[in-house]
């Protein structure tokens, strides 16, 4: 019985400390600085002509504004593509090198090729999916807000990573659950 309360009071005395304000890591400088020079060059472009320092640098007031949805989704669609491109080179590389090699080295190793080149093809499986999500949301007027507070994601969160779903600080959280928990 005394391990069980031990091991209470330490998950008691944690989650103190964790009630506390988490520090959060400071943001890259390539990220978090607006250049007040490119504030006002989203009003003159089309999505398609916008870069990403000219989104980063729009005003706060101006979050998930037409332009940055169709910005947001134009760079999702991309990404797309892209991963299909990519599958369907799989497929022909995986044709082409189906060819009977006689040294097991050389076979050892043209099958671990594939099954990392296969491997690399199921997470994009996957991101596939929640670039579509992402697609659905924006349709939604959802795309840029945490799901768990339903605050803002943040424009340079959502340029690293445009398929997120759960601001900085609600992924660290969760994340540390996971730790903690194992979950």
């Amino acid at each position: 019985m005394a391990p069980a309360v031990a091991s209470t009071a330490a998950k008691a005395s944690f989650l103190q400390e964790m009630s506390s304000p988490m520090i959060a890591p400071p943001p890259s400088a390539a990220v978090s600085k607006k250049d007040p020079k490119l504030a006002n060059n989203w009003k003159t472009k089309s999505a398609e002509e916008l870069t990403d320092a000219e989104v980063l640098s729009m005003p706060d007031a101006e979050y998930m504004n037409e332009k940055q949805q169709a910005f947001f989704r134009l760079k999702l669609v991309a990404l797309k593509q892209d991963m299909l491109n990519n599958a369907g080179e799989t497929t022909e590389h995986l044709r082409e090198d189906t060819v009977v090699v006689p040294d097991p080295a050389d076979r050892a190793t043209i099958e671990e090729e594939h099954a990392l080149e296969l491997r690399t093809r199921d997470r994009e499986r996957k991101l596939l999916k929640k670039i579509e999500q992402s697609i659905v949301r924006i349709d939604a007027g959802d795309y840029g807000y945490c799901d768990e507070t339903g605050e803002p994601i943040g424009v340079g969160r959502l340029l690293a990573r445009p398929t997120a779903t759960l601001s900085l600080e609600a992924q660290q959280r969760r994340e540390l659950k996971q730790k903690m928990f194992g979950d």
